[in-house]
């Protein structure tokens, strides 16, 4: 999935027929990538959406755009706001077949003269940029990322510098008429799949073009040009010189793929995809409403991702502390039970004291405690006496004895720590939004495992619901609820499910509480194992087969006093085996959520 040239030609299309001639209201800037124009144009309101995201680049018009801006703006908001708020957009087009596009923005200076400031987006992976410049001479007045030498010999991108456009490729640019020898030419020279020749020598066209382009010529994607026909060649030419004439004239057709097995987008482009039509496709009249449709929980993930980044940084360290200490105490745990020969050859040498002479290393005795009478040899320390020694073995016997309860104890502690923990790293997986990251980090301040950046929040607050528990029907019609954090899981098992609700939860492995809504009936095998795979696969052993879940009524389920949150006990339950598969959780989604 990717913007490529020919979706950019479209969205240009599509911004110049709405946006140019309309005044830039307000400007915003929510994000440290991302800038939002506020533009008013034939009475009516637009919110021109511009990201360089390093994971996420885009350009489109926003209908549901809810981020906050910063209590301070930004310098280049500030910027942005100085030199083209207020102003008229006189031009927006695209750079070549590139993946760029240049907005002309006409405004009045601080001499109240008009002048022409001009706003590129680069759309390129991680090198993707916004970049404003004066119309007149192309100086750079400030972009949202700074390219000094330290980063890139070949272009920098710098306040004062002369704008350049990005190396060019050399391929063919497809908007130019392109003859059927010209294009034959091209692929000649590229040894390879075909559908790799295609991008390879023509701008602006992305892998999923190239495959669509041989699937409508009936031409096998991965064969060499040398093995194809004349015939084949030519049809792959015409359908070719079809798809740009269509471009060349705007005929457009913004679509989104969406495997409805396992509820996942496969693609969008701007063009019928023909070679996925095995799936579902979603029409739109407007590539805008395409890329926000598809951005918008795919830029809210990769935002938490980006936010969590040091919360799980964090949570991972303290875990391999934990992991490190659980090592260790196994290792006096199975010293501690040893404790045992300390004993018996404290009591061996007592037997035998009359055989020791101070000033011995060891000695070699008859072991009346094995069946066999062996011998067995017993160190001594030289500067003690003989009662010393034996002495000595007692001490040591009596030490590992009560160190066992001890370290049993401290293990308990520490598994529980370390399964509590795993469980935090999932939750953060599981995160859709801001608000449930905040709950985490929260929860997670509450019982100080992380510092409070401002004023800590009260318990009630803590408490609060802020979002909803994931909620599916299975096949009977029965509502099953599924907790996304540990502050859900609470919610729900305590107090959304009813007594004789089934609660469930993979076996000893860190995962979501997922509660049977029974409403007082019995459900049927079919229900608890549609149950049973939603717990499997909201747990950390999703991609895992096999997976032991544990049910019970939730009248089995306690809460121990002072346990954290999540953290339950429970009692007669029985365990079933499932092999999670995303085609049943998307099946059992509730539509209406």
């Amino acid at each position: 999935m990717a913007l490529d040239g020919l979706v950019i030609h479209s969205l240009v299309d599509e911004l110049s027929t709405k946006l140019v001639g309309g005044k830039v209201d307000k400007v915003h800037q929510p994000e440290d990538d991302e800038i939002v124009l506020h533009i008013r144009n034939n009475k009516e309101n637009y919110k021109l959406v511009l990201s360089c995201s390093s994971s996420n680049p885009r350009v489109y018009i926003a209908n549901d755009y809810k981020k906050e801006n910063p209590k301070k703006a930004p310098m280049l908001c500030m910027l942005f706001r100085k030199y083209i708020q207020s102003g008229n957009i006189v031009g927006i087009s695209q750079v070549g077949f590139e993946r760029i596009i240049k907005i002309s923005v006409d405004s009045l200076d601080e001499l109240k003269e008009k002048s022409t400031k001009d706003i590129y987006i680069e759309i390129m992976g991680r090198h993707s940029n916004i970049i404003l410049t004066h119309n007149l001479d192309n100086k750079i007045i400030d972009s949202a990322k700074r390219i000094p030498t330290s980063i890139s010999r070949v272009r920098q991108i710098l306040p004062g510098l002369t704008y350049e456009f990005p190396p060019t490729q050399s391929k063919l640019n497809p908007l130019n008429n392109i003859s059927n020898n010209d294009f034959i030419n091209a692929l000649n020279s590229y040894e390879g799949p075909i559908f790799k020749g295609i991008y390879s020598k023509f701008l602006g066209i992305s892998p999923i073009i190239s495959k669509e382009i041989c699937y409508r010529a009936n031409v096998n994607e991965k064969a060499n040009i040398y093995n194809l026909s004349s015939l084949e060649l030519n049809t792959l030419y015409n359908e070719f010189n079809n798809l740009f004439k269509d471009v060349r004239n705007n005929n457009y057709s913004p679509c989104i793929v969406v495997n409805e097995k396992i509820d996942r987008v496969v693609d969008f482009s701007c063009i019928n995809l023909n070679l996925y039509n095995e799936f579902k496709f979603i029409i739109k009249d407007s590539m805008s409403t395409i890329l926000e449709d598809y951005y918008k929980t795919k830029d809210i993930k990769d935002r938490i991702h980006q936010r969590a980044s040091g919360l799980k940084k964090s949570i991972s360290i303290k875990l391999e502390r934990l992991y490190h200490k659980q090592e260790k105490q196994e290792e006096e745990l199975k010293e501690a039970e040893n404790a045992e020969i300390y004993k018996i050859k404290g009591e061996l040498l007592t037997a035998y004291i009359y055989m020791i002479q101070k000033g011995m290393e060891s000695i070699e005795v008859q072991n009346f405690y094995d069946p066999k009478y062996e011998n067995i040899n017993i160190s001594l320390k030289k500067n003690l006496t003989p009662s010393e020694n034996s002495q000595r073995y007692f001490k040591k016997y009596n030490k590992l004895k009560t160190a066992k309860k001890e370290i049993t104890s401290q293990m308990s502690i520490n598994k529980e720590e370390i399964d509590y923990l795993e469980n935090i790293l999932l939750n953060i997986e599981n995160c859709e939004n801001l608000d449930e990251l905040q709950d985490i980090k929260d929860e997670l301040i509450s019982l100080g495992y992380s510092k409070a950046s401002g004023k800590l929040k009260s318990k009630k607050e803590i408490a609060k619901l802020t979002t909803s528990p994931h909620e599916f029907i299975s096949s009977d019609g029965v509502k099953i609820l599924v907790g996304k954090n540990n502050k859900q899981n609470d919610h729900l098992t305590l107090r959304i499910a009813d007594p004789d609700d089934i609660w469930m939860h993979t076996k000893n492995i860190p995962g979501s509480h997922v509660i049977i809504k029974c409403a007082g009936k019995e459900v049927s095998e079919q229900t608890i194992y549609e149950g049973a795979m939603l717990a499997a696969y909201f747990s950390k052993s999703k991609m895992s087969s096999q997976v032991p879940v544990d049910y019970t009524k939730k009248k089995h389920v306690k809460k121990p006093s002072g346990s954290k949150p999540g953290m339950v006990i429970y009692e007669t339950n029985s365990t079933m085996y499932v092999t999670p598969t995303e085609e049943m959780v998307a099946s059992l989604k509730n539509k209406n959520n």
